[in-house]
């Protein structure tokens, strides 16, 4: 079946997804989220791309950008090409990181653009990897609250004022709302029963019982535990069917 055309936005803007092939992680370490922000510095340069909001996930990446010189594809072409030469030569690993195919939603006002902002800005909260959106050291929020490294902040910041202290202020305001915001996603990870996440933990950890996780050095068993987060698995089961604690757990 012919894959269907992408719809073109009239603004240029867009909210893009990546993820890794299978639901793969892509980020093992603080070092692979640094080089993928370099590289998106990099090609920012290259491209004449703008980027007004990022999310890097263990799995995956939201980004809010406006097009260059060149289109999506050939953005991510680049992008994608040389992040993966990188983590594959440190892995020791072959083939491809990514899915195939890129997703993207045009964003052609500035209602949606903010509503698209915080979505990205709040996904480590719905992941339950950080109780505030300033603690999560891998998004692009900080970066409007602080200083501006990879972000064209000062748009955004337009849209609620022309004083900066003031549009600051209520930038954040706005970002921490609860909200039933719904865009551009990933269909969720089925949730799977108890009988089911046991013979997951035991796969994945190579055990015949959920509870020698524990017994594990920190570093393979939290690689274990981000690995059973990103299959569907909450802190809460986790913590249920291997005895390790929930602070522990959340802390992976």
């Amino acid at each position: 079946m012919p894959r269907t055309a992408r719809k073109r936005s009239d603004t240029g803007t867009y909210h893009v997804m990546l993820r890794g092939i299978n639901r793969q992680t892509i980020f093992e370490d603080n070092e692979d989220y640094e080089k993928f922000l370099q590289r998106l510095r990099v090609y920012r340069e290259e491209c004449g791309y703008e980027i007004y909001a990022y999310c890097l996930m263990s799995n995956h990446v939201h980004l809010l950008m406006k097009e260059g010189a060149e289109y999506l594809g050939k953005i991510f072409r680049r992008i994608g090409a040389s992040y993966v030469y990188w983590y594959n030569w440190k892995y020791s690993r072959t083939g491809h990181l990514f899915q195939d195919r890129y997703k993207s939603e045009v964003v052609e006002n500035d209602r949606y653009f903010l509503t698209v902002l915080r979505y990205i800005h709040q996904n480590p909260i719905k992941a339950r990897m950080a109780d505030d959106i300033g603690e999560y050291p891998w998004s692009s929020y900080n970066e409007y609250i602080g200083q501006a490294d990879i972000c064209a902040t000062h748009f955004a910041l337009s849209i609620f004022s022309d004083d900066i202290k003031t549009a600051i202020e209520q930038f954040s305001s706005f970002n921490k709302e609860e909200n039933i915001d719904k865009c551009l996603d990933y269909e969720e990870t089925k949730r799977l029963n108890d009988i089911e996440a046991r013979e997951l933990i035991k796969d994945i950890a190579n055990i015949q019982n959920p509870n020698a996780l524990q017994r594990f050095e920190k570093d393979k068993r939290d690689l274990v535990i981000k690995h059973l987060k990103n299959n569907g698995l909450s802190i809460r089961q986790i913590e249920r069917l291997t005895g390790i604690s929930y602070g522990l757990i959340r802390g992976v």
